[in-house]
């Protein structure tokens, strides 16, 4: 993996990164500080819009400018252009020392995102909801802490879950037709220092989990093992998506967020998205089948 150097945008938390292939351009939020960015990748321009709450994930809509959201209390169409959001359900009890975190587009256009705890007080009571393109609503996991890392085989067949405080990768058995999961099982366990966070899979079905603490990206091959560990120019990388013409740019966010002066001294990148060339590819991300469009 070669660096090739980053997008310095000294984020609190940038997280939940996207590349859409149609226009060329990497999406990411950064929760903390309520905001979207945009960078176009063959203008080598940046755009940043304002949100009305914490954004823990987002996916692309069909045929549609609008993108699909879970804010820090339920879901929502968010258009950047409008800077508007269109709410579609709120979940009881968010916003109160819980809220929506990690998320992303299934292969059959629903949107999924999982809560998590921001309070000793709410452990083990995160959970994971599916958003169907009707606007209905559907829990599909409990008991978790942090939801992270949610991401697909390429055949759909599996799906893969990170709770990040508990160092464990889970994986799962997918209906696709159905959007059920069943068979949980441990894919892969993280060392003490190692958050399993934000994670996507390749086109030759390896997933690439970044890990918080341990300045690394992993990635795993479909059986669990160890492939190769990237090391991250910051301590705390939270999310990474494929990119770029040719779709063999992995890029990968961090966060300030939490570190004191000595550590920023020393991390002059923290925060921003480092952009590394890789030499396997990624996949188009799905887009969500909204029945208004």
């Amino acid at each position: 993996m070669q660096l090739l150097g980053s997008i310095r945008v000294g984020n609190a938390l940038g997280e939940g990164a996207l590349w859409d292939a149609e226009a060329q351009a990497l999406w990411w939020t950064d929760i903390e500080e309520r905001k979207l960015f945009r960078y176009d990748w063959r203008g080598r321009s940046l755009g940043q819009y304002a949100l009305p709450e914490r954004l823990g994930s987002f996916g692309f809509v069909r045929n549609s400018e609008e993108l699909v959201a879970a804010f820090e209390t339920g879901f929502a169409f968010f258009s950047p252009a409008r800077n508007t959001a269109s709410w579609l359900k709120r979940i009881d009890g968010l916003g109160h020392g819980m809220r929506f975190n990690d998320g992303r587009v299934d292969c059959r256009g629903r949107f999924w995102a999982g809560t998590m705890a921001e309070t000793e007080a709410d452990t083990g009571n995160a959970e994971l909801y599916c958003l169907t393109g009707d606007g209905s609503v559907h829990r599909r996991e409990r008991g978790l802490t942090v939801s992270n890392g949610l991401c697909w085989s390429p055949d759909g067949r599996v799906m893969y879950l990170a709770d990040s405080p508990r160092h464990a990768i889970w994986c799962y058995d997918f209906e696709a037709e159905t959007g059920c999961i069943s068979n949980r099982r441990t894919f892969a366990a993280t060392p003490a220092d190692a958050f399993p966070d934000g994670a996507t899979v390749d086109s030759e079905g390896f997933l690439w989990s970044a890990q918080w603490g341990a300045g690394r990206v992993v990635r795993y091959a479909p059986n669990g093992g160890i492939e190769r560990i990237v090391e991250v120019p910051a301590s705390q990388p939270t999310c990474v998506a494929f990119g770029g013409p040719d779709m063999d740019l992995l890029f990968v966010t961090s966060a300030r967020d939490g570190l004191g002066e000595e550590a920023l001294r020393s991390q002059d990148g923290a925060g921003d998205v480092f952009v590394y060339r890789s030499d396997v590819k990624g996949l188009p991300e799905p887009q969500f089948h909204a029945a208004r469009v």
